[in-house]
Parts: structure tokens; C-alpha cells; sequence
């Protein structure tokens, strides 16, 4: 099995670390292939805007929807999505490693799920017309992969 760990936690010694290499070598240890995106250590952009698009002229009014379907359709989205969307293809379960701080995840994964959960990649997709105007997200590339949630909540 493929295994994508998309790993949020700035600290390299947090019990969130920890976690995630217990479960690459366990993962490994069984025969499945593992990959890791560490977001912090990635430098990730978490900001979505007109820099994620190859043809988006600055000063034009930014759709980000549109200018998401758009760039996924013919190819020009900025490279750092889509390398992140080859490994979603790539899995066949999705981790999310990450902290719960302050009633949510860190700012880096929602902004990671923000950019790489394009439209026309992961919803958007599927028939439209009549009385079906589509699943937002049931219909997406990634219909039928597996994820799994692995939080921590501390003080």
C-alpha cells in the first residue's frame, strides 16, 4: 500500500514528530511504501493567492475557484501544488499528522488543503447540468482513496 503522511508540527523533537516516525517505520516495517510532506520543514506557502497560477497577471481580479480550475485544466498551477497533488494520485491512504491548536489545525495544513485541494482536482468535478449540478467533493480525483486523522491535544 501507498502511504502519504502530511506531517504539520514545527518542532522536530514534538511528540508530534514522534508519531509520525513510529508510524513510517511501523508502515515500512509491514511492506507498505511511505512518503512525507513535513510542511514546516518544507518551507510551505501557506497564503493561497495569484502567485499559485503560472498565467495569473497580478492587478486582475482573482477568482480563486476559477483561477484554480483554470490552472489545473491547462497544466499551470505553481509547482509546489502540483507535486503535492502527484502524491495524493501516488496514495492509497492519507495521514494527517498534526496538533489541534486553538479549535483547529495549524495554519500550514489549512493552507496546504487550500491550495492543493484544487478545483478540478479534488471537487468540482463530475456531471452538471439539469437538476445535478454535481458532489462538491464526492465526484473529485480523489473519490475512493482512504485518510485517517491523527491529532494530538495537549494543555
Amino acid at each position: 500500500m501507498n502511504v502519504f503522511i502530511v506531517y504539520a508540527h514545527p518542532e522536530p523533537k514534538s511528540l508530534n514528530a514522534e508519531l509520525k516516525n513510529i508510524a513510517i517505520s511501523h508502515l515500512q516495517g509491514l511492506g507498505h511504501d511511505v512518503i512525507v510532506s513535513d510542511l514546516y520543514g518544507m518551507k510551505w506557502k501557506a497564503v493561497a493567492d495569484g502567485n499559485d497560477f503560472q498565467n495569473y497577471t497580478h492587478g486582475e481580479r482573482l477568482s480563486y475557484m476559477s483561477n484554480s480550475l483554470e490552472a489545473f485544466q491547462g497544466g499551470t498551477q505553481s509547482l509546489d501544488i502540483a507535486e503535492e497533488q502527484e502524491k495524493l494520485l501516488w496514495a492509497d491512504i492519507i495521514i494527517f499528522q498534526f496538533p489541534f491548536w486553538w479549535f483547529g489545525m495549524p495554519a500550514i495544513l489549512k493552507g496546504w488543503i487550500d491550495r492543493v485541494y484544487a478545483c478540478g482536482f479534488a471537487y468540482g468535478t463530475g456531471k452538471y447540468g439539469g437538476k445535478h449540478w454535481g458532489n462538491r467533493y464526492g465526484d473529485g480525483t480523489l473519490k475512493g482513496k482512504k485518510a485517517m486523522l491523527s491529532i494530538t491535544i495537549g494543555g
